[in-house]
């Protein structure tokens, strides 16, 4: 689904990533994890469309999206929660979750199905539906953020730092939703540093240091792996 092909980006004349390949088949659940200022946010917002490559080439479901704009890249099915969630906390949740609907031109049906299944996965949401989102808790606001995503009906999402800042029981909330959106069918590109929680809900992992990929694996090879457990030292 997702192909990306020595890929390297500056900020200015500094290189912060280095000919990064990697892919991510349908259905598949991945993990990307690494230290602080490896690379990973910059990954995202480069196959977002917010920040340019200097080489390489993106491909999505086998066309080709590098440079692409980030609006065109989202009619696509390639969708992005960023670190922060950035919702809009002067409207309601159900607005929110309304702009995300607006991504697709769908039917009221299809919306309707939409909305249905991210008050399912969140029922919290549904109970605080006519809430003002800035009055939220912030794992309900990681919450909203990730169902306002899943209202545009992505292909792939993808996911920066999910459990930033969240109490552990928001966390186990939200990473235990990954794996029902998976087993439903949605494929997931995860960017997170509490590293165990991300591949005990991934199949595959790639670790990222100083801009480069240094190993990709199963997500139990990498747990068990000296890399991993040096970095779950810090």
């Amino acid at each position: 689904m997702l192909r990306v092909r020595k890929l390297t980006v500056h900020y200015g004349p500094l290189p912060a990533l280095k000919e990064v390949s990697l892919e991510i088949q349908r259905m598949e659940a991945v993990s990307l994890i690494g230290p602080n200022r490896a690379g990973k946010t910059t990954l995202l917002l480069t196959l977002s469309g917010i920040l340019e490559t200097t080489e390489g080439r993106v491909y999505f479901e086998e066309k080709d999206i590098t440079n692409l704009k980030p609006s065109q890249i989202v009619k696509r099915g390639l969708l992005h929660v960023p670190q922060g969630r950035h919702i809009f906390p002067t409207l309601s949740v159900l607005d929110n979750l309304m702009m995300g609907a607006s991504l697709q031109r769908d039917s009221k049906a299809k919306t309707h199905e939409s909305l249905d299944w991210v008050y399912h996965l969140f029922p919290r949401l549904k109970e605080r539906s006519e809430q003002r989102a800035g009055t939220l808790s912030g794992g309900e606001q990681q919450m909203l953020a990730i169902g306002r995503a899943l209202m545009g009906r992505p292909k792939l999402l993808m996911l920066d730092e999910p459990s930033l800042g969240l109490a552990p029981l928001f966390s186990e909330i939200i990473f235990e939703s990954f794996k029902a959106m998976n087993r439903q069918g949605l494929t997931l590109f995860i960017v997170e540093q509490e590293i165990a929680l991300a591949l005990r809900c991934s199949h595959r992992g790639y670790l990222l240091k100083n801009g480069r990929i240094i190993r990709e694996d199963s997500s139990s090879n990498l747990l068990g792996s000296q890399e991993v457990k040096e970095l779950l030292s810090f």
